[in-house]
């Protein structure tokens, strides 16, 4: 019986891709650049800040330097971030289900602790959750495993008794890389049927995952 779920954050649990397009795109916007929701999806989301921040001043011949693209990124994101941000349909309903059902849960997330944390306390959900793995917990991203083989061992459970859940390719490979179970539920870019076919569902909301643990634990 698997007991443990370990989500991701970005784009799975709250709606922060939108907020990272917009951040894009208004900081293109000066220098007469469109980038359009197709273009952020193909090119830029589930990919790190880093590489993002490459590819932008790669594709766009940006006059900034990695370090000072980061910077205005981050300014930018935390300017809009003050504003709000949603979770993600059905989030609330599936960890009260969770929690009320005796699972272990954990966040796996390259998010920074600060920014994290914040938006989880923010929705007053924090406590929801048994670990945390944040981008200072690791030294290799996805599709490496490491966010979540470190997310197993701080929940002190077996790899074979957890489920991920995630939204993009980079975090199926993870998952697949470690060798857990995923549920992919897509946000703005629907991965590939590749992709798809190595998860263990795909569903439209976090909502029916809830209606798959349920099936799940009633056949065991």
């Amino acid at each position: 019986m698997r007991k443990a779920v370990i989500f991701d954050f970005d784009g799975l649990l709250v709606d922060t891709e939108i907020i990272s397009y917009r951040v894009y795109k208004e900081l293109l916007n000066p220098y007469g650049y469109e980038m359009t929701i197709q273009d952020y999806a193909q090119n830029y989301s589930g990919k790190t800040e880093r590489n993002n921040v490459r590819n932008l001043i790669s594709t766009y011949k940006l006059p900034w330097g990695l370090e000072e693209g980061m910077e205005k990124v981050l300014n930018k994101e935390k300017e809009i971030l003050a504003e709000g941000v949603n979770l993600k349909k059905g989030a609330i309903d599936l960890l009260h289900f969770l929690k009320e059902n005796g699972y272990k849960t954990a966040i796996a997330t390259s998010s920074t602790k600060d920014r994290a944390v914040k938006i989880l306390k923010d929705h007053c959900i924090y406590d929801l959750f048994d670990e945390f793995v944040f981008a200072e917990d690791i030294t290799r991203s996805k599709p490496n495993p490491d966010v979540f083989l470190k997310a197993v061992e701080k929940l002190q459970v077996d790899i074979h008794d957890c489920f991920v859940l995630e939204d993009s390719e980079s975090g199926i490979e993870a998952s697949v890389n470690a060798g857990i179970p995923v549920i992919c539920i897509p946000d703005i870019k629907k991965p590939d049927m590749n992709h798809q076919m190595k998860a263990a569902a795909v569903f439209d909301s976090l909502y029916d995952v809830i209606g798959f643990f349920q099936t799940r634990d009633n056949e065991i």
